[in-house]
This record gives structure tokens, C-alpha cells and sequence, in this order.
């Protein structure tokens, strides 16, 4: 069985806990000496308020600890679970030739509203790049902006996605244009306009 000690040894909380009441006590026993002394019941008071810090300092204590242990363990599970914040084990399946469990993944991820922009665009360039099968990343796009209207930056992304892949991938130019044409009509205020022309005027010659 541990003791108090080897608990605070590893956990930082606990040492913390383990201070606050050696600090406490001492001020406590200061305090009633201080009253026995002459300070009356002033001391007293000032004892049970020492107390009530110290069951205040406790309490938080015990609120932090557990929320910090949740915590401690989602850092430890970032990138392997589909949850994460990062895209790293999504990435490390690609490295690793497993890309239709890449693809899987990225289609778990993108359930999430929060996140479906970039997980479809992840999984779109896994299709076009190492499986080979730019039809099906164009497709995955498609679907993304039929799906529900987009924010216009995201609008944005997958526009050029999708002209990048008429571009490089499918030979079509024809198809490249008409998305940057349809970009530019529909965001005219957008910042990179001028590039979307260039790229357009490009593209027609």
C-alpha cells in the first residue's frame, strides 16, 4: 500500500494538498496560541477562517485533479484516435501505404460539421495522389459543396481543389475554368480575386 508521500511523489496535486495543510495546521496552532495569549476570540475566528481556506483550497483541488487527469490522457491519445485534433495518424497511414484506411478515417472525421471541409479535402488528395483515382477526389468535392452551402472561404478551398484537379489530374482545362469562373463571380470581394483571374487567363490561352 502507498503512502501519502509516494502519492504525492507522483502526483504534483497531492503534494500541493499535502503543503496547504501542513501550512494550514501550523497557522491554526498559531493562532490558538495567539488567543490563549490574549487576542480572545479574534484568534479563534481567525483559526476557523485559516480552515475554511483550507477546505476551499481542497475542493478546488479535487474539482482540477480529475478534469487535469482527463486531460493528461487526451495528450497522450492525440493522433491515434479519430477525435484528436490532428491529422498526423491520418498522414502516418498514407506513409505507410494504408491508404484506403486513410480514406476510412478521414470519412469518420469529416461526420463532425466542425471538421468536414478539411477532412473531405484531405481525403479528396489521398484519391487524387496515392490511390490514383482523381475522378472519385472531384466527385468527393462535389458532393462536400452540394451537401449544404459553405462558409465562402471554405467555398474557396474546394473551388480551387477542384480546379487544381481538372488542372493536373483530369486534363480538363475546360473544367478548370469553369470552376475559377464560377469562384469569381460568386466572391467578387474575395481577396485573392486578382489571382483567380490571372490563373484563369492562363488557363484560356
Amino acid at each position: 500500500m502507498r503512502t501519502r508521500a509516494a502519492e504525492a511523489a507522483e502526483n504534483p496535486l497531492a503534494m500541493l494538498r499535502l503543503a496547504a495543510g501542513g501550512l494550514l495546521l501550523a497557522a491554526t496552532i498559531l493562532a490558538l496560541v495567539l488567543a490563549l495569549a490574549g487576542l480572545g476570540w479574534k484568534g479563534v475566528e481567525l483559526a476557523g477562517g485559516l480552515w475554511a481556506l483550507y477546505g476551499l483550497v481542497v475542493g478546488g483541488i479535487a474539482l482540477v485533479d480529475p478534469s487535469l487527469e482527463g486531460v493528461a490522457r487526451a495528450l497522450q491519445s492525440a493522433g491515434l484516435m479519430p477525435a484528436g485534433g490532428g491529422y498526423s495518424a491520418i498522414e502516418t497511414m498514407v506513409i505507410q501505404g494504408r491508404t484506403a484506411e486513410a480514406v476510412e478515417a478521414c470519412l469518420e472525421r469529416a461526420r463532425d460539421p466542425r471538421e468536414r471541409v478539411e477532412a473531405t479535402l484531405r481525403r479528396a488528395g489521398i484519391l487524387a495522389g496515392p490511390m490514383g483515382d482523381p475522378a472519385a477526389a472531384a466527385q468527393a468535392l462535389l458532393d462536400l459543396r452540394e451537401g449544404s452551402p459553405l462558409p465562402p472561404a471554405d467555398d474557396i478551398r474546394v473551388g480551387l481543389a477542384l480546379a487544381d484537379l481538372h488542372e493536373r489530374k483530369l486534363d480538363d482545362p475546360g473544367g478548370a475554368m469553369r470552376e475559377l469562373r464560377r469562384l469569381i463571380d460568386l466572391h467578387p470581394a474575395a481577396r485573392g480575386r486578382r489571382r483567380l483571374l490571372a490563373r484563369l487567363a492562363e488557363l484560356k490561352q
